[in-house]
């Protein structure tokens, strides 16, 4: 039977400025199948798919729902012809339950009947095979749970029509699996989904057809079945590019980073950390990998000096002078260098070379309204001597990384806050290698990025390796995580719940890992 398109696009084209981010692009989507969106970093896939949900109004182009032509200006008018969007980043208010959330913004007479919202919630919940409990508070949800809501959200409100940004962001693969198994049962019931991801095996294992975009424009849309993810790669490109992800071996593997009994709490008294011990060594790559919250960046920020320890130490050593020794080596005749206590400042002026490349970019990072010019010199800026600061060796810095990074900016004097994801991503990574570091710390360093600039990321990563440092890489992407990484340590609920090997141990492995009850068993409790 020949489906019925749900949403048509015609001819849509956008422009900030001088920039066409979107250009005459042609695009349908039918009731009961799943879309999947591809296209590199800048292509337009998001402010697509902000004029479909009313954030954005196109500047030409016509879009139809149900056959029938229609002008979208606000939300409100998308979600008043079933279309509803799902953002990567929750708006949910912590404080209230799943089904204050689901119903506020709504128009209504008098109070809302929460009773009978939480019965429709829990209805729509069994229909689509949801497990939500619509009384319980989103500050004591997990992940997967608070995106439920907000899936939950667009459905009460009467969306036939979804798209997701990025859904599996922060997954573990068990939660990944139960959110597919919706999907479908939604594609059973009718409903069009549209499914924006850099993650190629879920495009082949989930969506019926692929859309394609690159550089603002409509490359074409394929049936899933009658391709694959070399050819869907070369679609977002525009070339050849290979899908295997290196992991070079270092003959020799010296002690750099030695943690032991680690305990930190936030402002509340909270554990977020609790007793984490582990060894990092310069010539390897290891994973820190855990469901969103259960202490990866408290982890990366004690080890830095950004945050303070309750207990525990972070022992630093230098590289070792003789590198002729094969495998892993562990020093006898040195002390390390004690970083628990130490400022960010004072870790540098000890010596310690640590570079760290934060989750948040332009809030920890980078400075969004500053130049590259002026970001490239914010961590050396300090040691010039004089009245005045030089910007020759920062200009041509950045205008190094420009080139060698492939980032894509109109000059080295552009805001930061102008450039796409992938590119503020490049020049954060791109300065802290650049430090030449002997500790190179990086949490989600390809969280967003299409592929051709992950692989690019990679690709840093192990020069980095190869030159003997020490890299930890908290990521989401287990299938990167086991083909990047040398060794993965998991963490669950601010503990060490285990450290594999990379080479021989499964996603599903890891995955129970980062669910262990055993191994978050303490953390969360109050000092």
């Amino acid at each position: 039977m020949e489906q019925v398109s749900a949403i048509q696009l015609k001819g849509i084209t956008k422009r900030f400025g001088s920039v066409v981010a979107n250009d005459g692009i042609d695009l349908e989507v039918k009731r009961g199948e799943i879309l999947s969106l591809l296209g590199e970093n800048g292509s337009g896939k998001t402010t697509l798919m902000n004029m479909i949900s009313g954030i954005y109004f196109p500047d030409e182009g016509h879009i139809c729902v149900g056959g029938r032509e229609v002008t979208i200006r606000s939300p409100k008018d998308a979600y008043a012809l079933g279309i509803g969007m799902i953002h990567q980043h929750f708006k949910l208010v912590d404080v209230f339950t799943a089904a204050e959330n689901i119903v506020l913004g709504l128009e209504g007479k008098g109070a809302f009947d929460l009773r009978a919202a939480a019965r429709r919630v829990k209805e729509i919940s069994e229909k689509y095979g949801f497990d939500i409990d619509p009384g319980k508070k989103v500050y004591d949800m997990s992940v997967s749970e608070k995106q439920t809501v907000e899936i939950l959200k667009v459905l009460y409100r009467g969306a036939d029509i979804l798209i997701l940004d990025e859904p599996t962001a922060v997954l573990t693969p068990q939660e990944t699996e139960k959110l597919f198994a919706v999907l479908r049962n939604m594609r059973a019931d009718g409903k069009a989904i549209v499914i924006i991801t850099h993650k190629l095996h879920e495009v082949m294992a989930l969506s019926d057809r692929v859309a394609v975009l690159r550089k603002g424009k409509y490359i074409g849309t394929v049936n899933t079945a009658d391709t694959d993810p070399q050819k869907l790669t070369e679609m977002m490109v525009g070339r050849a590019v290979s899908l295997n992800i290196d992991r070079p071996e270092a003959k020799y593997r010296d002690l750099r980073l030695e943690v032991k009994g680690l305990t930190c709490r936030d402002h509340e008294g909270i554990k977020t950390l609790d007793d984490v011990s582990f060894q990092a060594f310069g010539g390897e790559i290891l994973g820190i990998a855990g469901i969103a919250g259960s202490g990866q960046k408290e982890l990366l920020e004690a080890i830095a000096g950004l945050q303070a320890a309750e207990a525990g130490s972070v022992l630093y050593y230098p590289p070792h002078p003789n590198s002729d020794i094969a495998g892993y080596h562990v020093p006898v005749d040195r002390d390390g260098e004690e970083l628990v206590g130490k400022t960010p400042m004072q870790i540098r002026r000890v010596g310690v070379s640590l570079a760290f490349v934060p989750e948040d970019r332009l809030g920890m990072g980078l400075v969004a309204g500053m130049d590259m010019v002026d970001n490239m010199m914010l961590k050396t800026y300090r040691e010039h001597k004089g009245p005045f600061v030089d910007r020759k060796a920062p200009r041509a810095l950045a205008q190094r990384l420009i080139d060698e990074l492939e980032i894509v900016t109109p000059g080295v004097g552009t805001p930061v806050r102008r450039l796409s994801g992938g590119n503020v991503q490049k020049v954060l990574v791109g300065r802290e290698i650049d430090s030449t570091p002997t500790v190179l710390m990086t949490a989600y360093p390809v969280r967003g990025l299409d592929i051709n600039s992950s692989y690019t990321i990679y690709g840093l990563l192990n020069q980095q390796k190869m030159k003997g440092v020490a890299v930890l890489l908290v990521g989401e992407d287990l299938d990167v995580l086991l083909e990047l990484c040398d060794r993965i340590l998991v963490l669950c609920g601010g503990k060490v719940s285990g450290i594999v090997d990379g080479r021989n141990t499964t996603k599903e492995e890891v995955g129970l890992y980062m669910t262990h009850v055993g191994g978050g068993k303490e953390a969360g409790e109050r000092a």
